[in-house]
């Protein structure tokens, strides 16, 4: 799929359920992906959003399961929640490093003014400097088998490693003071987990 030059956004579900659709050439006038634009697009194996992009919609991209790596432009601003659920084969994180929203740092998409986690993949590497997980952070990831959490993480948001079904082993460290609803859902490969003193809230 080419998009034209001069088109400003890809609508709700526009793409959704494409499941031969391999490569999607976007052009830098478009300002918005649109909730459920390229859900299910199956066959997909990368993107790159242009610096013109500034909102990518919920479920945008979910259940790209062919989808291994991700390219975000300066522009972006906005990502909404589960906009990369489910893409189970993603392994790259990049981010334009003139985006002053969000970087990427170890395969993790992560939002600068408060050094959140919102996106990891089965690669990822959690930054020393993180201070939460957010929410949805690594939804779905069957692909994730290990990963531990710096010291310097307080809270570990709803959903986070929610059917994290390939999870063996996690680390949560000491200064973690809360875990969110869901938060280790059907991670039914963890055979054993630690919770530090400094937890006082644990979710449903």
């Amino acid at each position: 799929v080419i998009i034209q030059e001069g088109v400003t956004s890809i609508g709700y579900s526009a793409f959704s359920g494409c499941y031969n659709i391999k490569i999607i050439e976007i052009p830098s006038s478009v300002t918005n992906i649109d909730n459920y634009a390229f859900k299910h697009c199956s066959s997909l194996t990368s993107i790159t959003i242009p610096e013109g992009v500034t909102s990518i919609g919920s479920y945008a991209f979910d259940n790209c399961t062919s989808l291994e790596s991700v390219t975000i432009g300066s522009g972006v601003q906005s990502i909404d929640a589960y906009a990369f659920s489910s893409c189970i084969s993603l392994e790259s994180i990049i981010v334009d490093a003139g985006n002053t929203k969000y970087k990427s740092d170890g395969n993790c998409l992560i939002e600068i003014a408060t050094n959140t986690l919102v996106l990891g993949c089965k690669n990822s590497v959690i930054p020393d400097y993180v201070q939460s997980i957010g929410n949805y952070a690594f939804y779905n990831c069957t692909g994730l088998t290990s990963i531990t959490i710096p010291e310097g993480v307080t809270s570990i948001g709803n959903s986070a490693f929610y059917n994290c079904t390939g999870l063996t082993s996690i680390t949560i460290p000491e200064g973690v003071t809360s875990i969110g609803n869901f938060a280790f859902y059907n991670c039914r490969s963890l055979t054993s987990i630690e919770i530090p003193s400094s937890v006082t809230s644990i979710g449903s």
